[in-house]
């Protein structure tokens, strides 16, 4: 078969940003989310334009339009929560983002009523009903399909990067995981989720694609649910590494962060440069250690096997990415990942938070309420 990509202006972006409903007293989640979305519906019918339904009744996503900044995305959330709220205050609920609530059970969420909902629980029954978790994607847009591939396969050796940066679900059912992110290894649970196949050629892809479609595993193309994946309906690609992230700064930071990377690998293409890549067994490798370690990973770079911390890497690249970054207006953004690395990832503040408050996680939930209150982190004392 053959899959059409979209014409998109390159490096344009756009960002969905899943939260979600917890109760302002208990900060156990609510199935509100449908209360919301009725609400902010626009009088002639039809869905919210920046505002959409998800899998459970306790979220909500919000998205930005095609952007050409960060800024400029980061706006349209900003417009969009403020919507939000006005449902959300009067029925004192919250809003809040991690990759996980720290302790509400997966078994007394309910699914959203439509059909691709139930059919997707249908199938994965016990793993689907367990996916209690929220994330962060960034669609970047490429203006040539030949490009999409080999930019994907290079996004991969900074898989573990963005991980660890957001990690951001060390707790799942009231439980210390011992992992940064427990998302990521329970989203791989799904058919067709987590790390992508290393395709070299369009044409592979559509032949994968046909298979899935011909032997029942998928019935559109999005039911693909890969950790980076192309989107050929908005001529994007589409990178869902990431864990929920808890505030709009960390975002914003974490967003360009990803522009950058895609807009520099472009970049290489242009100038007729090879790509960095990585065999899958360290890819895999990777999103294992940024999972368990987060900013303590110890990442395999290249296919050459050699070995750095995450944070020292990350400061190496902060570095080459600066003119990226200058002609994307998003310097400030991006000099946001040195504030994460110096004051602490997510799920390193909520350990802080459960430790100062003798392993109380409801504790957690509050500081992840203000933290999506104020937009940017909460500097905890243990």
């Amino acid at each position: 078969m053959k899959i059409p990509f979209a014409e998109s202006e390159r490096s344009t972006i756009g960002i969905e940003w899943e939260l979600a409903l917890v109760d302002s007293d208990s900060g156990d989640l609510r199935q509100v989310a449908q209360t919301v979305l009725d609400a902010v519906a626009p009088a002639g019918g039809g869905g919210h334009r920046y505002i959409r339904q998800e899998l459970l009744l306790n979220t909500v996503e919000v998205v930005s339009g095609v952007c050409h900044t960060v800024g400029e995305a980061g706006r349209d959330l900003d417009r969009a929560i403020e919507e939000i709220r006005e449902v959300t205050d009067p029925l004192r609920v919250e809003l809040m983002c991690a990759g996980t609530h720290p302790f509400a059970r997966w078994d007394h969420q309910k699914v959203t009523d439509k059909e691709r909902y139930a059919t997707l629980i249908d199938r994965t029954q016990w793993w689907g009903r367990q996916m209690l978790i929220y994330g962060v994607h960034v669609h970047v847009g490429i203006e040539d399909r030949d490009k999409v591939l080999p930019i994907s396969r290079a996004m991969l050796t900074y898989y573990g990067h963005l991980q660890a940066l957001s990690a951001s679900s060390p707790f799942w059912g009231g439980k210390e995981t011992g992992y940064a992110s427990n998302r990521a290894l329970m989203f791989q649970q799904l058919p067709t989720a987590g790390l992508p196949f290393q395709f070299e050629q369009w044409s592979q892809l559509e032949g994968y694609v046909d298979d899935m479609l011909h032997t029942g595993v998928i019935d559109a193309f999005d039911e693909i649910r890969w950790d980076l994946r192309p989107s050929p309906k908005f001529g994007t690609l589409e990178v869902r590494v990431c864990d929920g992230i808890p505030s709009t700064g960390e975002l914003m930071s974490i967003s360009a962060l990803t522009h950058c990377l895609v807009e520099h690998f472009s970049s290489e293409l242009d100038a007729g440069r090879d790509l960095p890549t990585v065999p899958p067994w360290f890819a895999q490798e990777n999103k294992w250690r940024s999972a368990r370690y987060g900013m303590d990973a110890i990442l395999i770079l290249d296919k050459h096997a050699e070995e750095e911390l995450v944070t020292t890497d990350l400061r190496r690249l902060l570095e080459r990415l600066a003119p990226v970054a200058e002609r994307l207006g998003c310097i400030d953004e991006l000099g946001g990942i040195h504030d994460i690395i110096s004051g602490g990832a997510s799920y390193q503040r909520q350990r802080a938070v459960a430790a100062a408050h003798g392993g109380e996680l409801d504790e957690v939930v509050k500081s992840l309420v203000a933290e999506m209150r104020v937009g940017h982190p909460l500097l905890h004392q243990s």
